[in-house]
């Protein structure tokens, strides 16, 4: 109560959980007499005052010209839209209601095009562009946690730890190799969203109602958040633990979202041939972070975790060439 009184809403009716996304990001969903709101914390490592200003000017930025984003509550004294209390960042939020991604065809390509629209509309934002870590492309961080992995070999266990990280360590340097090949070091930065998955997206029929989740944002070239995007969307994850989750994509939903993308913005040959490898970048890397701090990947095996990405990963390269020239063809 301490924190929602800062804003001017009204007598606060009910305060209930939101059991999604991030568990180091609580959230409630706020009952009050002007209206219903979301109150979120930002996680620790995603509070630093500069970055969530940065999301906050994106956000206004996006808002102004009419995409679809959650609307963002100043304090009634500070006139702030990141509150500081008791050492924390807190965001506060109108409430949108929105369905979760079905699937479906329609509902994939819209989630492509609006990702190209959030490009178009952020291509003229003016901040500080600086190199950001937290691209996957190309990133000491990500060799350094695959070396960490794969040190030690003492045990059966460890040596086929040691086995995956190898293996997903020499096609992650062959993937960025033929990125940089392909011009990436010259490619134009700008923001990204930073994690496009189907989670931080809401929607209305098969039209995306709001985009959330602007805690990952960041400097870096657009065709990288297509990459994840067009990963994120096709993954195809067929039984409830992640670890025995099948080796293919789907080519439907990876199709879609690659096309609703070009709807909006054509993609140069160079850019539409290094999608696959930065895919296996981003895959390699979204998964060796977590398991290298704590030998897990949320509640399962670090070990199995990779096995299955390392699956995925062989699963790209096998079918490299046909996905590709797909992509090449629908120019």
């Amino acid at each position: 109560m301490r924190v929602l009184s800062r804003y001017d809403i009204g007598i606060v009716h009910q305060v209930r959980p939101l059991s999604v996304g991030n568990s180091r990001a609580p959230k409630v969903v706020v009952a009050a007499e002007k209206g219903t709101y979301l109150l979120k914390r930002r996680p620790r490592g995603r509070d630093d005052v500069e970055r969530v200003g940065l999301a906050h000017a994106v956000q206004k930025q996006l808002a102004a010209r009419s995409f679809p984003v959650t609307s963002l509550l100043a304090t009634v004294n500070e006139g702030t839209t990141a509150l500081n209390v008791d050492n924390h960042i807190y965001e506060f939020f109108r409430y949108v209601e929105g369905s979760r991604y079905d699937g479906s065809a329609e509902a994939t390509r819209e989630a492509g095009r609006q990702l190209a629209l959030f490009h178009k509309h952020l291509a003229d934002f003016k901040g500080h562009d600086e190199p950001s870590p937290l691209c996957f492309h190309d990133a000491v961080l990500v060799r350094r946690h695959l070396r960490l992995i794969s040190a030690d070999k003492r045990t059966e266990a460890a040596r086929r730890m040691h086995a995956v990280a190898d293996e997903l360590l020499l096609r992650y340097e062959k993937s960025c190799v033929r990125v940089n090949q392909l011009g990436f070091p010259s490619w134009k930065r700008q923001v990204v969203h930073g994690d496009w998955h189907p989670g931080n997206l809401l929607f209305e029929g098969h039209k995306v109602a709001a985009v959330v989740d602007f805690d990952s944002i960041r400097y870096a070239p657009a065709v990288t958040d297509l990459a994840n995007g067009m990963l994120q969307f096709s993954i195809v994850g067929d039984r409830p633990d992640p670890t025995q989750w099948s080796a293919h994509f789907d080519r439907g939903r990876l199709f879609e979202f690659f096309n609703g993308y070009q709807e909006i913005t054509r993609l140069s040959e160079r850019k539409r041939y290094g999608l696959i490898d930065m895919m296996v970048e981003t895959m390699i890397a979204e998964a060796v972070l977590p398991v290298a701090a704590t030998g897990f990947f949320g509640s399962h095996s670090g070990q199995a975790f990779l096995e299955m990405i390392l699956r995925k990963t062989k699963w790209l390269r096998r079918n490299r060439r046909e996905l590709r020239e797909v992509m090449l063809a629908r120019s």
